[in-house]
């Protein structure tokens, strides 16, 4: 014999209703922690009812939708993905009347959403707060009948009262969170700004942003020297790199309308946007932000994620935030990347003067029967406006010229060049130092450069009659060194290049075995210590007295040595150069 078990609804529990405001009030008043409170408020309805499914939903008022925020007995991928639209169901109808909502049978309801299988009983009541509807407490049962009007009067009694303590959590959890996220924005900020390779840079705004923002689907697009396109420079699919290559045109789909509106533009779901391209079929929702960097949109950050509706208002105030200083870093990395390119293709350019100035420099000592020579020159940078050469004449006689050009680095440099070509072009006619300095001045005039000039020592040495013409235009005075006492050359002029017309005068040495000439450049005398002493013409006459009974690389050697050492740990400020010749002891024959 078969048996209907028949269920009876549960006889609301005795609770008075004083010791149930009391813990109420109770829930209300000590905690702000929303997890906390909502687990609180569960626990306080199952004293006045023993539920098997129960819900707290609260309300996104910019979409005018509820999502279930707390639950007991609905199946997880159900509670995270659903929404009910103000006025649908018995929960949508609730918060839109404003007033609870019974039903005893959910079969008899056309507008029944049914959420958690078998359900055929639902309690729905409003959470209002100053008048404005924050969300529903809901509550399902399997039995027909199964809540009463007693369980209505409680439940509004309660919930009246919890939406307080509710919605104080709610907005202390969205302070709180806002707090961190700004103190994350500044961190991350100040961490993407002292990034200066671009492709480590965006790898770490990626990262970096997955702490803000859970997204699946990430891109940062650039757009394009041409000002027209954006490029897609960033990719990552569910944390894999991706290497996209197709350019999307400013304007055109959701990026492109970003890029160009120069605005975020948050899409809840892509399939009701008409601007969205499909590239990816898992996408459902997306949120593009523009890159501006001072007015001018420089890129776009996208986000995407397979689920409608997953980006808010929130993620977009964030991350609008958080793009201008994301421009800003990106525009520091491309300008340092772009200098560093510049200066490799300025190093290389350097390195090849570098090499072509030493190549105009003479390959040799000259070879002579009764001289010996020796020549040093130290650009102060890669390349220097300093210069040395040695001119042969007919007849076993040289010309010897030493120069100093008015500043430093390639300008000077290329200066340099163009006065040694000018000195090269005069040299067939043999002309006498004082003829020589004339000439060259007289050419640099017609080819006048604002501010500069140059400083040029030029001898003609005699091998046969061992006499020596010298004449200055500006440099140092040169050392003669002869019977065992040095002397200095009183030859002094005029800079070249900067007046018509200028004379110079003209010393004539008649030299003797081991007599010795030396000629530098204002680089020796000015190097400067850590005190800001200079090395001095003292130093110079010194080193060179010690030398005199020594061949010409000793006093070439000693001086560089010692401005060296005198210099140390400070960077040169000025090109060096240093000449020197002495006559030979006893009757030499040509080489």
């Amino acid at each position: 014999m078969n048996t209907v078990k028949t269920i009876t609804p549960p006889t609301p529990r005795p609770y008075e209703v004083e010791p149930l405001l009391l813990e109420v009030a109770d829930v209300v008043n000590t905690t702000l922690d929303l997890e906390t409170t909502l687990r609180r408020v569960a626990e306080v309805v199952r004293k006045v009812i023993d539920y098997e499914i129960f819900a707290i939903l609260l309300l996104n008022e910019q979409r005018q939708e509820l999502y279930v925020r707390f639950q007991v007995g609905y199946p997880p991928e159900v509670a995270d993905r659903m929404r009910i639209k103000i006025g649908e169901g018995v929960t949508g109808r609730a918060a839109q009347s404003r007033q609870a909502v019974l039903v005893g049978d959910t079969a008899t309801l056309d507008y029944y959403i049914p959420a958690v299988p078998n359900v055929h009983s639902e309690l729905a009541i409003p959470l209002i707060v100053k008048n404005r509807v924050i969300g529903v407490i809901d509550i399902e049962a399997r039995e027909k009948e199964y809540f009463t009007e007693e369980h209505k009067r409680l439940l509004t009694l309660i919930a009246s009262r919890m939406g307080v303590g509710i919605e104080n959590a709610r907005l202390h959890t969205r302070i709180t969170r806002q707090a961190r996220a700004l103190l994350l924005l500044n961190e991350i900020a100040q961490e993407l700004t002292s990034i200066l390779n671009l492709d480590e840079l965006l790898k770490r705004i990626a990262e970096l942003l997955n702490r803000l923002i859970d997204y699946q689907m990430f891109s940062i697009l650039l757009v394009d020297a041409s000002g027209e396109k954006l490029q897609h420079r960033f990719s990552q699919r569910f944390q894999e790199r991706l290497h996209l290559k197709h350019d999307i045109p400013l304007g055109r789909g959701v990026v492109g309308y970003a890029a160009q509106a120069k605005e975020a533009v948050l899409v809840p779901d892509v399939s009701k946007n008409s601007r969205y391209i499909a590239v990816n079929p898992e996408t459902k929702s997306e949120l593009a932000v523009p890159l501006i960097y001072k007015e001018k949109v420089i890129g776009v950050l996208d986000l995407e994620h397979t689920r409608r509706g997953y980006f808010t208002e929130d993620h977009k105030r964030t991350l609008t935030t958080l793009a201008a200083q994301i421009a800003i870093a990106i525009e520091n990395a491309r300008l340092y990347e772009e200098i560093a390119r510049q200066e490799q293709r300025l190093e290389r350019d350097l390195a090849l003067a570098r090499e072509l100035q030493f190549r105009l420099l003479p390959h040799s000592q000259p070879k002579m029967n009764n001289l010996e020579v020796e020549a040093k020159f130290v650009p102060a940078r890669a390349i220097g406006g300093d210069l040395y050469d040695f001119v042969p004449y007919s007849l076993s006689r040289l010309g010897i010229a030493i120069g100093d050009v008015s500043g430093k680095g390639a300008p000077a440099a290329i200066y340099a060049a163009l006065v040694s070509g000018i000195l090269r072009s005069h040299a067939p006619i043999e002309p006498g130092p004082a003829e020589m300095l004339s000439a060259v001045n007289l050419s640099l005039a017609e080819r006048r450069i604002e501010a500069q000039f140059v400083s040029i020592i030029y001898a003609v040495w005699d091998d046969e009659q061992r006499t020596l013409l010298v004449a200055n235009s500006g440099l140092p005075r040169p050392i003669y060194c002869h019977d065992g006492k040095t002397e200095v050359i009183e030859a002094t002029g005029l800079p070249l290049g900067m007046f018509d017309e200028a004379e110079y005068d003209e010393f004539k040495f008649r030299a003797k075995p081991g007599d010795m000439f030396v000629f530098f450049s204002d680089g020796i005398l000015d190097a400067r210590n850590r005190h800001g002493e200079s090395f001095g013409r003292e130093r110079v006459e010194k080193l060179v007295a010690g030398c005199v009974a020594q061949s010409p690389d000793c006093v070439v050697n000693n001086i560089f040595n010692a401005v060296t050492e005198h210099a140390v740990g400070v960077d040169a400020f000025d090109d060096q150069t240093v000449v020197a010749i002495k006559v030979k002891s006893g009757t030499g024959k040509r080489k």
